[in-house]
């Protein structure tokens, strides 16, 4: 009954079902019976009007309705106002939408009890919008009632919070015991926790906090275990089944540049890295792991020692980055390190001439290149290669999850995966988000460099921040200056960058002073052009937005200026400022902001100045912003969860991966009788489409 059409339900039919799913996806019994409260309001708590203060606030107040009245504000709209009065104070109850229906279920000199925040206007408490009903109606209802997510279309045809309350008493009530269990019996006996039948009713309409409490628990622990075995199964699966290439050899190509290629000993993280995917290579299995580092960690020369292993048994490679600036400083980098060791490496982008797309395609196909570099041009259908044996992605959030999936397809076995992100991903999303793969962590930097020293200033100290620019460039260093915007915006009060730049150009004035400018909107031949004259040290700042957040390497830049810092966030800012350091001197991070700050903003700015540890940077980029914020996932729907947080509920990740781990281990394809109800899980999720063969 689950999956039945939710306008089937008694008070719904086809007009509200059709805008059920359109605005709050709920398609099915099954959808609204987990569409869950966003708060409960303890009916039993009722504020007196005259206890009201600046720190109220969800409130419940009870007392008479007076004075109703309507009013036009303009041709087109009106406002209607009524005082509540309680015996020891009034509040203006106001509406500005769905007057009409309002002006129908109210009548003065009656008793209601009325839900909401009040506010101050015009030296007295008023409440918009508020909940409200006659007292009497709840005399028998539940203490607790929940408050649900609605929209002004849905209120619009009766469905407010209230209204969608009752669709869910409607539904559990038709449903009865009919409510099947999720998770095997051994389960809930192990951790304590309610059934699934009782856990839902007590989410909706809890009887007690003990009971609210208890149904969130068990609802969190189940939206977490099945996170979990959809990740581990998968991973488990495909440790059973799915073959790779079995790179037996280390040889020559590995060999040789190890010996004469590289001028410095390796980090013992980096070596560990690489003997993680030597096995991983060698076991027959195919290779999907994640390999996680800070800015100027050394990811890259892992993972090109990593395809140099698949060269060595004769095999190609390649690495697809997400912007072409990446992509070409990628080969630039292969290119001077391969040099002289008979390594045919190429870079296929979207700006490459057709004739020279053509020449590239036909040798990658006879198997006359080595290593191929690109961008998402390497996932058409007309790069095809003779014999493809490990696949790197770079920064691979970038990406969509089905171009991601192209590549797999490009070869009969499976290539060997290895995702890379200078972005450190904290331990309870990396559980969490990349169950199905292992994880590399590089948490050395080489020997020899400084971290970068970050210190926060405002406009009043710009003087003594030209000064310190003109200082570095004395001695010969470069300068990045990194503006959020291209133009001016009217709404947003923003240092813009074409403002900057005249600024700066005031400040610096030419032959002393060379300047380079760089931004998303450029031609790629002009913003190449500006980077190079940087690169190659013939200007002596680079005025830039956030393109330069990847891609751009120049050890001797020692100077990040970040201007309104605080409209960066977290992981936006750590990467900027690894764009300086990557030399031997002493780099500086100067975050400029405004001086009144917010509470998050300071903080955020404070945990820079604090730290150039990645992953300690987004742990508390997690705890400020969410899960949902961090890399898009709210939008790329990986974590669909409506009552765990992966933040506060870290136990609870621990807890149902272990567990996870635990029955995978010994019943991996999970055919035993006690484990029917994760079978038949699995095999309901096996029928959905999947792009997730590659993370």
């Amino acid at each position: 009954m689950l999956e039945y059409d939710i306008s089937y339900l008694k008070g719904v039919g086809p007009a509200r079902g059709t805008l059920l799913g359109r605005e709050l996806s709920i398609h099915t019994y099954g959808d609204l019976l987990e569409f869950f409260p966003f708060r409960y309001v303890d009916r039993s708590v009722i504020t007196p009007i005259d206890q009201l203060s600046d720190e109220s606030q969800f409130v419940v107040l009870k007392g008479v309705l007076r004075n109703m009245q309507t009013l036009k504000t303009s041709a087109h709209s009106e406002r209607m106002t009524v005082t509540l009065y309680d015996g020891t104070g009034v509040i203006d109850l106001v509406w500005f939408q769905g007057i009409k229906w309002v002006k129908s279920k109210l009548h003065n000199n009656v008793e209601y009890l009325v839900m909401g925040h009040p506010s101050v206007y015009n030296g007295g408490w008023q409440m918009a919008h508020p909940d409200i009903e006659p007292y009497n109606y709840t005399e028998n209802r539940h203490q607790y009632t929940p408050v649900y997510s609605t929209t002004e279309k849905l209120k619009s045809v009766g469905l407010n919070p209230k209204g969608i309350s009752r669709l869910v008493e409607t539904l559990l009530e038709m449903l009865g015991e009919n409510i099947p269990e999720t998770l095997p019996s051994y389960i809930l006996h192990k951790f304590k926790l309610v059934s699934r039948l009782q856990s839902l009713h007590n989410i909706h309409f809890p009887t007690s906090p003990e009971a609210l409490s208890q149904a969130i628990e068990r609802q969190k622990f189940e939206e977490l275990f099945f996170l979990q075995l959809d990740f581990q199964y998968r991973r488990t699966i495909r440790g059973l089944h799915s073959q790779g290439h079995v790179f037996q050899v280390v040889g020559e190509h590995f060999n040789r540049f190890y010996a004469e290629k590289i001028p410095f000993e390796l980090t013992g993280a980096q070596k560990r890295v690489i003997k993680e995917i030597r096995t991983d290579m060698h076991s027959g299995r195919q290779m999907n792991r994640l390999l996680q580092g800070d800015v100027g960690s050394g990811k890259t020369l892992v993972a090109l020692m990593s395809m140099l292993i698949a060269l060595d048994n004769g095999c190609q490679a390649c690495l697809m980055a997400p912007t072409e600036i990446l992509a070409t400083q990628h080969y630039q980098t292969f290119q001077k390190m391969l040099d002289g060791l008979g390594i045919v490496t190429e870079l296929l982008t979207g700006s490459l001439k057709p004739s020279q797309k053509r020449d590239i395609k036909k040798r990658l196909a006879e198997g006359k290149v080595d290593i191929l570099i690109g961008t998402h041009a390497l996932i058409e259908d007309t790069v095809n290669f003779k014999e493809l044996g490990l696949v790197v992605i770079d920064e691979q959030h970038r990406f969509g999850v089905q171009q991601r999936a192209k590549l797999w397809a490009k070869n009969t076995v499976p290539p060997h995966i290895l995702v890379m992100t200078a972005t450190p991903i904290p331990r309870t999303l990396a559980m969490t988000l990349y169950g199905d793969l292992e994880c590399s962590i590089i948490d050395e930097l080489p020997p020899g460099r400084q971290p970068v020293r970050t210190v926060h200033a405002t406009d009043s100290k710009r003087l003594a921040l030209f000064a310190f620019m003109q200082q570095q460039i004395a001695q010969g260093r470069q300068v990045y200056v990194v503006y959020p915007l291209i133009n001016e915006s009217e709404s947003l009060d923003l240092k813009d960058l074409m403002d900057g730049y005249d600024s700066i150009s005031r400040s610096f004035p030419q032959p002393q002073y060379q300047l380079s400018i760089v931004h998303g909107k450029m031609p790629a031949e002009a913003k190449a052009y500006e980077m190079d004259r940087f690169k190659r040290g013939e200007t002596h700042i680079m005025i830039s937005t956030t393109v330069i957040e990847v891609g751009v390497d120049v050890p001797n830049a020692t100077v990040m200026v970040i201007e309104n810092a605080e409209r960066f966030g977290l992981s936006q800012l750590h990467q900027l400022r690894g764009r300086v350091g990557r030399g031997g001197g002493q780099s500086y991070c100067i975050l400029m902001t405004k001086s009144n700050l917010s509470k998050n903003a300071a903080e955020r700015i404070k945990t820079m100045c604090e730290t150039t540890d990645g992953f300690r940077i987004a742990e508390a980029d997690l705890r400020l912003r969410g899960p949902g914020d961090i890399q898009g996932l709210q939008q790329s729907g990986i974590l669909n969860l409506k009552m765990a947080d992966i933040v506060s509920d870290e136990s609870l990740v621990v807890a149902t991966r272990q567990c996870v781990a635990d029955i995978l281990a010994s019943d991996p394809e999970l055919t035993s009788e006690q484990n029917l109800l994760l079978r038949h899980y699995i095999d309901r999720q096996s029928k959905k489409p999947s792009w997730d063969k590659i993370s």
